[in-house]
């Protein structure tokens, strides 16, 4: 039994994988191994003999039995290594770098803008980009023969469709449906005959209105001013200027402290200490009669700015066909 035991573990010692050890375990277990021709040769051995020899075998075989568990664990725990190893991932490898996108400077300033006014309580507007002579000119008391509508300074698609050029038609539409009080903006898209390095043939413009009774100059002063210093800063000087604009009277032109010399006087503001910002005004009662309000008990004013504008402003920059370039190295700044 000794010598038995001696060959089942040299023969152990070189068993490399699964299959080998179920030939051994075959080999020694199995109904013709080699412990069952010994247990079934205890009827050839004298009665007073067979307790201890059979118990010799039976000890051999429980000692064959646990080494057979034992190695098979083992090797079933190096296939379960050499798996891991060559499914493994190396970590210490870079990752690949994927690029983060930003938001266009124009869209930041246009929801810094709308954030703004509707904080004040002004609603969102929009309306359609390719507009009727009506809406664009007409009910905004911009006759024929003013000069916007020279071919020149409008893209026309024909004698009564254009492409919008400014959201102020979004107002008409607007007061055409809903009766005072309105108070909200219209950002979007418009386009005229333009391009240098401060004008583009489409840019971006946001319009605001607000009507009620007892609406006053006064009331566009405040919501422009407090507008201004939120966005510039509160020590942001700003001023109004006469001007005129067909669909508010009295109109004004409204302008900011230079943001780059402080009014002292640079190249952006030429000199002046001054930037125009944008325009305004209190609406024509000829705008109120195209859509259907009594312009003796409502009164109420318009503004229009470009977002454009703003942004090179608030940004620092001087040329405004940087923003549709799409150049990477001028976006990442943002």
């Amino acid at each position: 039994m000794e010598e038995l035991k001696q060959s089942f573990l040299e023969e152990l010692k070189s068993i490399k994988n699964l299959a080998d050890l179920v030939n051994i375990r075959v080999k020694y277990l199995g109904k013709k191994g080699i412990i069952t021709f010994e247990l079934k040769s205890l009827s050839k051995i004298p009665p007073e003999e067979r307790p201890l020899h059979g118990k010799k075998i039976n000890e051999i075989k429980q000692f064959i039995e646990n080494e057979c568990d034992f190695k098979e664990s083992g090797l079933k725990q190096e296939e379960i290594q050499r798996q891991l190893l060559s499914e493994s991932l190396d970590i210490t490898l870079s990752g690949k770098f994927v690029p983060f996108g930003r938001e266009h400077p124009i869209n930041k300033t246009l929801a810094e803008i709308t954030d703004i006014f509707m904080a004040m309580g002004f609603s969102v507007e929009e309306g359609p980009e390719v507009e009727t002579d009506y809406y664009n000119f007409e009910a905004l008391n911009i006759p024929k023969e003013h000069p916007a509508r020279d071919m020149q300074d409008t893209f026309y698609i024909s004698d009564e469709i254009v492409l919008r050029t400014h959201t102020s038609p979004v107002q008409v539409r607007v007061m055409e449906k809903r009766k005072p009080p309105v108070r909200f903006i219209a950002p979007g898209k418009v386009y005229r005959c333009d391009a240098d390095i401060t004008h583009t043939p489409m840019f971006h413009q946001i319009e605001g209105l607000m009507v009620d009774r007892g609406i006053t100059f006064s009331n566009l002063k405040g919501v422009l001013e407090t507008f201004l210093h939120r966005m510039f800063g509160a020590d942001t000087s700003v001023r109004f200027r006469p001007s005129f604009f067909p669909f508010t009277e009295p109109s004004a032109e409204v302008d900011i402290g230079c943001i780059l010399c402080s009014g002292r006087g640079c190249r952006v503001c030429k000199g002046s200490g001054w930037l125009e910002i944008l325009g305004a005004g209190m609406v024509n009662p000829k705008v109120f009669e195209n859509v259907g309000y009594d312009a003796g008990e409502y009164s109420g004013f318009a503004f229009g700015m470009g977002i454009e504008r703003i942004a090179m402003l608030k940004y620092s920059i001087d040329d405004i066909r940087l923003f549709f370039e799409n150049d990477i190295r001028f976006l990442r700044q943002f």
